[in-house]
């Protein structure tokens, strides 16, 4: 093997496109300082996946990629591809020449391609690995590596011929699989954690199942006796809505009337101030005429006593001669004085007449607007008070509404219990009718009615009973179902396969037919003698032949999915013929004798079992080995012990048989459990249609 060709474009200062061609033998790079022939070197330990910038004469990883020059802008990327000659197979690939490329982007991407394919870098590391080439690059000798080994110690002295040698591959699987096998090892005791964790919480989770299932049965009663409650509280609201109605259009009609009697009053008192305003101008007028009646009274009374003092005057003294005033004038004037007077009088009379009848309808005009305006204050104020009373009569008949259709939703389920109930009181009434009728009809019949009422309570005490007994009968068998259920799941998880078994039975390769475990049936009981006599082939994966075994091997080491036991089950072997078996003592039993395989499995199993007897005791293995040293003893509790070697004790993980075996037995008790709850159901609703 030797290279042929280094492409390499925009690679430190190469930015154009340079190939080197290798030709058989010695090729040397010539050239000044600074020309670029150590830029070969570090493209060849770029190209085979050198991670280091120091180790490349860089700073950052960026620095391998073309920078510019005065004349040439600087490149976006660097690619180098390296041919190498594989016509010898030196390399683990399928190709006579082997291209490998790496490719760098000054944004920060970075592709690797083997022939043209995208790839990893482990890829490129393992199919150099073998070739002395890769990341040590102990062909490469650069600048200062010579010192480097010739100072190195003891340490780094080993890691260079263990490169050389091809060992560090190894070294490095070996690595690998040490920290999958630890990071496998946490899981393990995670899951035994979580798996013991799941065991102590079995039992307080079935209590606390059995809680939540009283819960829901309290529940359920707590929402029957709500549901009876709210009917309750239904018709209650019911008849108080009735009621408010019935109120509320007593208090409409009410309404209705003192509107209309209010009509009627102010009606009566607009007529009143109209007739008032129609009597003020009279009152008014009279009121003028007695004020001037009254000061023509006055006047004519002074006019009285001066005449009356005059006439005093002349009956006493003999009048003088009056040369201006004629006597018989003055007498005339007296007399129309004294009817002018009389006049006045009956006129002032009449005048105080009309004037105090004004008056008095007056008075009475006012005390009946008064009495009336009163009246229409009071029927006005009792208007308010039932319009408040209407009010508030409303705002309740509103809430009693929202209550009544919040109900209406629980009403509705409520019906179709309430007709239930009513057939069953419809039937109940017929039936108590028809026994009023016969006990009406046999009074010679009435002393057995006690013994048979004392009968059927005697009967329905025992149903009662029964049916309590039921009811706790299926709530055990649904708990121990579900605790059942718990343990099968948690055994399931052990069922899992933690190595290439899953990965073959995944890929559906032809010949692989399951694990070896699941074509066994073993007596119960003897699981874990069994497991222990197969030994690592009870969690082998069983194969058709040895082309499938082949086929199967070959797949996982291509694809790296880890180890794997297999059986094949059309292997020469068979069974030991029961004649040529030695008798064996009594509590002594072959091993092949306590199973049956499936699927053609019984040839490879009887060879496996070949020379096992399973024991009681130890002891009893003791002297089975003493008389039969040529045979296999394994006890019950697993324990193995040959004339050579011996294996067993106390703690050992149960095996894929054994987990097998208590996943169906756990199944068939949950079958068994779920079987006593229906059955515990029908009964129990039976029992309940009967007592109905």
């Amino acid at each position: 093997m030797h290279l042929k060709t280094l492409t390499m474009r925009g690679f430190k200062s190469f930015a154009s496109a340079t190939t080197f061609e290798f030709e058989p033998g010695v090729t040397a790079v010539v050239g000044p300082n600074g020309s670029g022939k150590s830029n070969v070197v570090d493209a060849l330990a770029w190209v085979m996946g050198e991670q280091g910038a120091k180790t490349l004469r860089g700073g950052k990883m960026e620095d391998v990629i073309f920078a510019g020059t005065s004349g040439r802008p600087p490149l976006g990327r660097a690619q180098v591809s390296l041919t190498i000659d594989n016509s010898d197979g030196a390399l683990p690939i399928d190709y006579s020449e082997v291209t490998i490329s790496r490719t760098l982007f000054r944004a920060g991407g970075s592709e690797y391609a083997i022939n043209g394919a995208p790839c990893r870098l482990l890829d490129i590391q393992e199919l150099l690995s073998d070739s002395g080439l890769g990341r040590e690059m102990h062909v490469i000798v650069g600048q200062g590596q010579l010192d480097k080994v010739l100072h190195a110690s003891a340490e780094d002295r080993r890691g260079f011929i263990e490169e050389a040698a091809g060992i560090l591959k190894h070294r490095r699987r070996r690595e690998k699989t040490v920290r999958k096998l630890d990071a496998m090892q946490a899981n393990l005791a995670r899951l035994t954690d979580l798996t013991a964790e799941l065991r102590r919480q079995l039992g307080p989770l079935g209590k606390q199942a059995a809680v939540a299932r009283r819960a829901k049965q309290v529940q359920l009663d707590v929402r029957d006796a709500r549901a009876r409650l709210l009917a309750d509280d239904i018709v209650a609201l019911a008849a108080a809505v009735e009621e408010d109605t019935a109120a509320e259009a007593a208090l409409r009609t009410r309404r209705a009337q003192v509107e209309q009697e209010a009509a009627e009053r102010g009606a009566r008192l607009a007529e009143l101030e109209r007739l008032a305003a129609e009597a003020t101008p009279r009152v008014n007028a009279a009121r003028e005429a007695w004020y001037a009646l009254s000061s023509a009274r006055e006047r004519l009374r002074s006019l009285a006593a001066l005449a009356e003092e005059r006439r005093r005057l002349l009956g006493s003294a003999e009048p003088a001669a009056d040369p201006g005033r004629d006597p018989e004038k003055l007498q005339a004037q007296a007399q129309r004085v004294r009817a002018e007077a009389e006049q006045l009088t009956a006129e002032v009379s009449e005048r105080e007449g009309m004037l105090e009848d004004a008056v008095e309808i007056r008075a009475a005009a006012e005390e009946e607007a008064a009495a009336e305006e009163r009246r229409l204050t009071a029927l006005l104020r009792a208007a308010a008070d039932r319009r408040e009373g209407l009010a508030r009569l409303s705002g309740s008949v509103s809430a009693a509404r929202s209550r009544v259709e919040g109900a209406e939703a629980e009403l509705g389920r409520l019906r179709g219990s309430i007709a239930q109930a009513e057939e069953r009181r419809a039937k109940a009434e017929a039936d108590f009718a028809a026994l009023e009728q016969e006990a009406a009809g046999a009074e010679s019949g009435e002393e057995g009615l006690d013994a048979e009422y004392e009968d059927a309570t005697e009967a329905l005490e025992d149903a009662e009973s029964r049916l309590a007994a039921l009811v706790d009968e299926e709530r055990q068998a649904v708990r121990d179902r579900e605790t059942l259920t718990a343990r099968r799941d948690a055994l399931a998880v052990g069922l899992d396969r933690r190595d290439g078994s899953a990965a073959l039975l995944e890929a559906g390769l032809d010949g692989v037919l399951s694990p070896l475990a699941d074509l066994l049936s073993v007596t119960p009981g003897y699981e874990r003698a069994v497991s222990a006599a197969l030994g690592p082939a009870a969690e082998a994966l069983a194969v058709r032949d040895g082309a499938a075994a082949l086929q199967a091997l070959k797949t996982l080491k291509e694809d790296s999915l880890g180890q794997v036991n297999l059986v094949l089950a059309s292997g020469p072997g068979d069974a030991e013929p029961a004649g040529n078996r030695a008798a064996l003592p009594e509590g002594c039993i072959y091993a092949a004798d306590l199973v049956e395989a499936a699927g053609g499995a019984s040839p490879a199993v009887g060879a496996l079992l070949r020379g096992a007897v399973v024991v009681d005791s130890l002891e009893r293995a003791a002297a089975l080995l003493a008389g039969h040293p040529d045979l296999t003893a394994v006890t019950a509790d697993g324990d193995v012990l040959t004339v050579f070697t011996a294996a067993g004790g106390s703690g050992t993980a149960p095996g894929l048989i054994e987990i097998q075996a208590a996943v169906e037995e756990t199944q068939t008790r949950i079958d068994e459990a779920s079987a006593r709850a229906e059955k515990a159901r029908f009964a129990i609703a039976a029992l309940r249609a009967e007592r109905d």
